[in-house]
């Protein structure tokens, strides 16, 4: 045998040999960690992203992880999203603004999709909707609603006259909410209620400490208090037979009066494909902050009935869904 040969032949062993050994290492499976603040219910969002995902070919526990934890609150949060830098997961998704502001102080390097923020510019989370500028982006859930939720909510209660309106001090989008809140309500001529709210029990409290007439309707100004609280503050709304505002049809179908929102499922659906895109190798900085394609007004008859409440016909027509 010749030496070229030679050396060919043992060159071709080599490369059987090292393609051999690549073929046998298991391949590393991509961890994503999701968190959302919320204990009573799971985010919307999550299914419709799990369904996208598995369109996508992607298999939890073969070709994908998916590590989502439910928490208490943003302190939960800002633990768990220290967890996931540690554990150097590939990609965050965070639900809504809590866990979207404890995945920014945690790093700045792993990529981060948020689903369901409100105002992310103006919370620092991005520099612009078409160039988030950081590790950032996602998807804008409602936010600058309060006013056309308030507005709606005077045409489908017509007697509404004083508004219970449930604050969270430690949320940081609070006074800006407040400062639409009270500027709708004086174009509606509302007497508005405040009360705070950061917990299970200063809300019980707040709604036993109401007398007959103090208000007609609750609404929830604090973003933190809509994702922390919603079934506990539908029950309790329910028991003063007091028709509540929400921003999803799902509470909507638990006993709120209406909603007027997006469609959750058409964020998880977006997010599913952002994290296909973010794992494939596509730069976050191409990947702009996208808004919600359409909004939904759902309306409950069923609960109108509970109250004793007539919703004009003229408001009926108008809604998206409506619940009997």
């Amino acid at each position: 045998m010749s030496r070229k040969i030679f050396l060919f032949f043992l060159a071709t062993l080599v490369l059987a040999a090292v393609q051999m050994a690549d073929a046998q290492q298991p391949k590393k499976v991509p961890r994503i960690g999701l968190f959302h603040v919320g204990l009573d219910h799971v985010p919307a969002a999550l299914d419709p992203l799990r369904e996208t995902l598995k369109v996508l070919g992607y298999e939890e526990e073969k070709n994908i992880r998916l590590d989502f934890r439910n928490l208490a609150d943003e302190e939960a949060a800002r633990s768990t999203a220290k967890e996931f830098v540690r554990d150097r997961v590939e990609l965050i998704v965070a639900f809504e603004n809590q866990t979207t502001r404890a995945a920014k102080d945690a790093t700045s390097e792993i990529p981060v999709v948020f689903v369901g923020v409100t105002e992310p510019v103006a919370q620092g989370f991005v520099k612009s909707f078409a160039h988030s500028g950081g590790n950032l982006t996602g998807f804008v859930g409602w936010g600058e609603l309060y006013s056309k939720e308030m507005e709606l909510f005077k045409e489908i209660v017509p007697r509404l006259r004083r508004l219970l309106v449930l604050i969270d001090p430690q949320d940081p989008e609070t006074d800006r909410a407040l400062a639409e809140v009270h500027k709708a309500g004086v174009a509606l001529k509302l007497q508005l209620l405040e009360r705070e709210v950061t917990n299970q029990p200063n809300a019980e409290r707040v709604f036993r400490s109401l007398k007959r007439g103090d208000a007609d309707g609750v609404f929830i100004a604090s973003p933190s208090l809509r994702t922390k609280l919603p079934t506990l503050i539908i029950s309790l709304s329910s028991e003063r037979h007091l028709p509540l505002a929400m921003h999803r049809a799902r509470w909507v179908e638990k006993g709120a009066l209406f909603s007027y929102g997006y469609d959750p499922r058409e964020l998880g659906q977006g997010t599913a494909t952002y994290i296909d895109k973010i794992l494939k190798g596509a730069k976050l900085a191409d990947l702009s902050v996208q808004q919600p394609p359409r909004l939904e007004l759902v309306i409950s008859l069923k609960t109108a009935k509970q109250i004793g409440l007539t919703i004009p016909q003229t408001v009926l027509y108008r809604a998206d869904k409506v619940i009997r």
